[in-house]
């Protein structure tokens, strides 16, 4: 059975001026170039990444398209540059979340993404829709699964119970979660419970207590204040030596000694060529030393891939989703300066992504690390303020993570369209998926 047997009597209703399925279809594939997709991180009690909420900030500051169109547009572009049918699903066993409405929830366009990685988010109201009923069903039997947005309770039909996988428990309230996990039904999947509202790391302290995953959107992801006043630590044994291995890589030292100075840390050695052999590396040939890492890949390559571990290297100060998020950065700002700067210039692109957050992964302050690895002054300028050659991507970049208000303007000063711009963001989401450390993963 296809979606399209759900659509409302849209064909009736086309000599009135309403658009067709094709034209929907057409509408839906022009706002794809005319928005843009962000986020919200949903964060087990770990801070480990489960899945994504993901939404679309159009371009127009008054777009008059409908909410439908836009949804339409939006899932459109999750599911060719993350479900594409040469590739499959990208995103492992991650998780998106999309908010649909009684009207959206018919969407054929949902066909283009897999059911068991979708979760539609909705209100009681949409829930309890009549004419919605039959397509609620129908998605849930494919293996959709919703949440349940801004109730106090679940609902008295037991069909509609039936349908909800996740409930939408807003700041945690101890009194709604108790009560929930008592109604559920014996022999029944455990509904999930998820934390949509917070305000500071404080809550989701006391979310995790409760065993609730959270919602973390790009506003609330700072570090704690108790973070921020760490920041004057000085760098672990292991960050020292990969900074360490980085300088000594900025004066073209002698490849015999970096090689030296590597063999004093097994681990990190290991972890470094792990990473140079990820498939995202795409070499074709198996890296089993650092000389021959050189040879493959050249210095400027080398000291991206130390920037990553670097990275990595602080787990104690620094939650998994932060090094998740510092990969897709890079990754991100990577991307879209492709094509646009000269092909040298990429390493430094993912260098900047990366060292915009390096103080929040290390507990230390950006002057500290700033101070030991000497960075170029373009590579500075654009961590520091924003500027220069590499700060525009930086923030675009930024702002997409957050909520997208100022991507049209940034983007428009690159002379970059919204499509590039989301093609970068969704295949830089894939690439720190599958290049990140393994505990960044759920």
């Amino acid at each position: 059975m296809r979606f399209d047997f759900f659509r409302r009597q849209e064909s009736g209703n086309a000599a009135a001026g309403e658009k067709s399925p094709a034209g929907h279809a057409q509408v839906a594939e022009e706002l794809s170039a005319d928005g843009y997709v962000t986020y919200a991180l949903l964060l087990d009690a770990k801070k480990r990444v489960l899945g994504y909420r993901l939404a679309w900030r159009s371009a127009a500051q008054h777009n008059a398209a409908s909410a439908t169109d836009q949804f339409k547009a939006l899932v459109s572009c999750v599911g060719k540059h993350l479900n594409a049918p040469r590739t499959g699903w990208r995103l492992g066993n991650a998780v998106l979340f999309f908010d649909v409405t009684a009207e959206t929830i018919a969407a054929s366009e949902l066909q283009s993404l897999p059911p068991e990685n979708v979760v539609l988010c909705l209100r009681e109201d949409a829930l309890m829709d009549a004419e919605a009923r039959p397509i609620l069903l129908f998605l849930r039997e494919q293996g959709f699964g919703f949440m349940l947005c801004g109730a106090e309770a679940l609902p008295d039909d037991p069909e509609i119970v039936g349908l909800v996988t996740h409930f939408d428990v807003g700041a945690g309230d101890a009194g709604l979660v108790a009560k929930l996990r008592r109604e559920e039904q014996a022999g029944q999947p455990r509904m999930q419970l998820i934390a949509t509202r917070m305000a500071a790391w404080k809550d989701f302290d006391a979310c995790a207590a409760q065993r609730l995953d959270v919602f973390v959107d790009g506003m609330s992801m700072q570090p704690a204040e108790e973070e921020q006043e760490q920041a004057d630590r000085a760098l672990q044994p292991e960050s020292m030596l990969i900074v360490r291995l980085m300088q000594m890589i900025q004066r073209n030292e002698d490849l015999r000694e970096i090689e030296a100075a590597l063999k004093h840390d097994a681990a990190l050695t290991y972890r470094l060529l792990r990473h140079i052999n990820s498939p995202a590396i795409g070499v074709g040939v198996e890296i089993h030393s650092m000389r021959h890492a050189v040879t493959m890949l050249g210095y400027s390559p080398l000291f991206r891939w130390l920037s990553l571990l670097l990275a990595t290297s602080n787990s104690q100060a620094s939650p998994p989703f932060m090094t998740k998020k510092a990969i897709m950065r890079g990754r991100f700002v990577e991307l879209m300066g492709a094509g646009m700067l000269p092909a040298g210039e990429s390493d430094n692109l993912f260098v900047v992504g990366m060292f915009s957050l390096i103080d929040q992964l290390l507990g230390v302050s950006m002057k500290e690390v700033l101070g030991k690895v000497q960075l170029s002054e373009a590579v500075q300028q654009a961590i520091l303020a924003r500027e220069g050659m590499y700060g525009p991507f930086l923030a675009l970049a930024e702002s997409c993570e957050e909520d997208g208000v100022q991507a049209a303007r940034l983007s428009e000063a690159l002379f970059m369209n919204a499509e590039q711009v989301n093609a970068a963001h969704l295949s830089a989401l894939v690439w720190a998926q599958d290049v990140g450390p393994t505990d960044t993963v759920h």
